[in-house]
C-alpha cells in the first residue's frame, strides 16, 4: 500500500490479509515494533474520541511517537485548494504543511468531516486528495467526507469474530438523527462488506440514497465476491434473516446546504427509522453494530445496544488492532 485512503484501492484478499494480521496483534502473537524511533503526525480537523485514542495507543504500541495536531488550534488554518489567494483566514497551504510533517514523520493521518453544504464538491474529497497529492509519505484516512476505511475494516474483523468467516447476511439501516451526518462511515462499511462477499442490504427512506457512483461500485465489488447488495425502503421488512445489523444516519444529498429542510423532511420516520427489540427479533439472532458515538433512544433504544446481541465496544476496540495493522502494512519495507 502507498496510502489508506478507501477499501476501494485494494481487493478483498488484502482485506482479509489486515484482518489476519490485526487478529495477530489482538491476541499478541504480533509483537513487533515497526515504529520503533519512529514518529506518525495525527492531524485532526474535527473532534474525535475513539479515534484519536486508538490511534495514539497503536502508534505507541507498534513503539513509536504521535504527533497530533489540530489546524486553527494547535497549528495553523489550512488552504488546500490549488491556486487560492491567501488573503483570508486561511494561514498555511497544505501544500507546505504536508510536506514539512513528512520531514519529520514516517506517515500521517487525517481526519476531516463533510461540512454538509456543497455535495459536488465533497463527494470529491478534495482536503484528504490534497494531502494525497503533496505528500511523500503515507496518507491515512481517519476519515474524510465521503469514507472512514479505517472503521469499515474494524466493523469486517468484528463480523469475522463474533459470527465466523464467509458471507452473511448483513443489513446497514438509516436511522433517524436530529441532524443531517455525513455519509462516510455508510459509504465505507457498503463497500468494505461487498468486498468481502457478504449478501448487503441497505435500507432507507426515499430521498436519502446514498452516491450513485458509490452504490454502483459496491455492486460491481459483491458482483467480483460473488455477494449481493439490494436496497429496501421498507424498515421492518429490511431486518427479515439479517445476522449482521448496522445502524448509522445520514444526511440526503437532496438537501446539502439546506439542514433545515433535511430536518423536517425526515421528521414523519423519528419512531419509525430506529433499532428496537421487535425489529431484532426478525433477525436471525443478528448482532448489533454502530460506530459510535451513538444517540440512545434515537438510533436504538437501552434495550437492543445494552442487550448480548450488542457488539458495539468489541468494534470500538478492534479500531486500535485494525489501525496497527494498517500501519504495520504501510510501513513495511
Amino acid at each position: 500500500m502507498r496510502n489508506f485512503l478507501s477499501t476501494s484501492d485494494l481487493s478483498g484478499s488484502d482485506l482479509a490479509h489486515l484482518i489476519d494480521s490485526a487478529l495477530r496483534f489482538k491476541g499478541g502473537a504480533d509483537q513487533s515494533k515497526p515504529l520503533a524511533g519512529k514518529s506518525v503526525a495525527l492531524v485532526f480537523f474535527n473532534p474525535s474520541l475513539r479515534t484519536r485514542a486508538s490511534m495514539q495507543v497503536g502508534v505507541y504500541e507498534l513503539g513509536g511517537n504521535a504527533v497530533v495536531l489540530e489546524p486553527g488550534g494547535t497549528s495553523w488554518t489550512l488552504e488546500h485548494r490549488d491556486g487560492a489567494v491567501m488573503d483570508g483566514d486561511k494561514t498555511e497551504h497544505v501544500a507546505e504543511f504536508v510536506r514539512v510533517l513528512g520531514q519529520y514523520c514516517v506517515a500521517i493521518g487525517v481526519r476531516t468531516f463533510a461540512a454538509v453544504k456543497n455535495w459536488e464538491a465533497e463527494r470529491t474529497d478534495p482536503i484528504l486528495n490534497a494531502f494525497a497529492k503533496y505528500s511523500e509519505v503515507p496518507i491515512i484516512n481517519l476519515e474524510s467526507a465521503m469514507q472512514h476505511p479505517c472503521q469499515a475494516m474494524s466493523d469486517m474483523m468484528t463480523i469475522r469474530e463474533k459470527i465466523g468467516e464467509g458471507p452473511k447476511k448483513v443489513l446497514l439501516t438509516w436511522a433517524w438523527h436530529p441532524k443531517a451526518l455525513p455519509m462516510a462511515v455508510p459509504n465505507s462499511f457498503a463497500l468494505a462488506a461487498a468486498q468481502m462477499g457478504h449478501d448487503l442490504v441497505i435500507a432507507h427512506p426515499k430521498g436519502y440514497e446514498l452516491d450513485d457512483e458509490l452504490i454502483s461500485e459496491t455492486r460491481d465489488h459483491a458482483t467480483a465476491a460473488g455477494g449481493s447488495v439490494i436496497i429496501l425502503n421498507d424498515v421492518a421488512e429490511a431486518f427479515d434473516g439479517a445476522e449482521v445489523v448496522y445502524a448509522k444516519s445520514w444526511g440526503s444529498r437532496n438537501f446539502y446546504g439546506a439542514v433545515e429542510k433535511d430536518i423536517a423532511a425526515r421528521a414523519p420516520y423519528r419512531s419509525k427509522w430506529i433499532v428496537d427489540k421487535g425489529k431484532m427479533a426478525r433477525t436471525n439472532s443478528a448482532i448489533f453494530m454502530h460506530c459510535l458515538p451513538v444517540r440512545r433512544n434515537v438510533i436504538v433504544t437501552d434495550g437492543v445496544i445494552d442487550s448480548p446481541s450488542s457488539v458495539v465496544i468489541d468494534e470500538a476496540e478492534n479500531r486500535l488492532h485494525v489501525q496497527k495493522a494498517i500501519l504495520a502494512q504501510l510501513l513495511e519495507k
